[in-house]
């Protein structure tokens, strides 16, 4: 009788047994499906990711009215607009790296200026770099605006920092990019709430106190973390602005 041998393959062999030959083929092609299936499944839930701009290294020169508070702005009329609120566009300015702009622009407050700088922009919000502290130059006066209020609202999102979300980052938010929107807002960037709806629309809000002033340093520790905001919603311009006290803040 004759008896049943187990196949033995060495490498140095030309060809491998047809069992073993066989299952190393039904392997390489199981371990190739699941390559692209798990490949398939990983570029599903990828975001994706903003169409955010940061003109680095490229100088343009701007003209508008300063508004130096709650935040530094340089308020712009629209070529194609008449003279209502929206015939407005309000650029916020920073300075150079994770710092706000405020003491380089405050002497011009209410001025109409002429000023150089790179151009940072996301879903409709500019945001100007200062080209350096002697950016600016008054070329005469301007006519500043009242803010809108729509009243009391509560909205939930998460607090970023406005520079790098708009564009010198992408994307900048979330946890991972936590440590850089906590320097970006001490170093006096302007903090938002970035609210997202159901179908993944993004909407950004000014956050500032019942006064109307700075939040920066009392934000930080919610920076990055899902937070719910009680305020009066309030325009300017082109941006919103939500108005509430930080202590009041809740993180969810």
């Amino acid at each position: 009788m004759k008896q049943d041998q187990d196949e033995f393959y060495v490498g140095y062999q030309p060809k491998a047994p047809a069992g073993i030959a066989g299952a190393v083929r039904g392997t390489v092609v199981l371990l190739l499906l699941l390559g692209a299936v798990a490949a398939f499944l990983i570029v599903r839930e990828q975001k994706d990711i903003a169409a955010a701009l940061f003109e680095f290294g490229v100088v343009r020169e701007f003209e508008g009215v300063i508004a130096a508070k709650p935040y530094p702005m340089l308020r712009v009329a629209r070529p194609d607009a008449a003279g209502d609120a929206e015939a407005f566009s309000r650029y916020l300015l920073v300075a150079p790296f994770k710092f706000g702009a405020d003491p380089i622009v405050a002497p011009f407050d209410g001025k109409k200026v002429s000023l150089k700088g790179t151009l940072i922009y996301r879903d409709n919000k500019t945001m100007i770099e200062l080209a350096a502290e002697d950016a600016l130059r008054e070329i005469g006066g301007g006519v500043g605006d009242k803010p809108v209020s729509f009243g009391e609202v509560t909205l939930k999102g998460e607090i970023v920092d406005s520079k790098c979300f708009l564009g010198v980052m992408n994307p900048g938010e979330l946890k991972t990019h936590k440590a850089c929107a906590v320097r970006c807002i001490s170093g006096g960037i302007p903090p938002v709430l970035v609210v997202r709806d159901g179908e993944g629309t993004v909407k950004t809000f000014l956050l500032v106190d019942r006064n109307q002033g700075q939040v920066n340093q009392a934000v930080l520790p919610m920076v990055a973390e899902p937070v719910a905001v009680t305020g009066e919603l309030v325009r300017l311009d082109d941006w919103w602005m939500l108005k509430a006290d930080p202590e009041s803040y809740k993180l969810l």
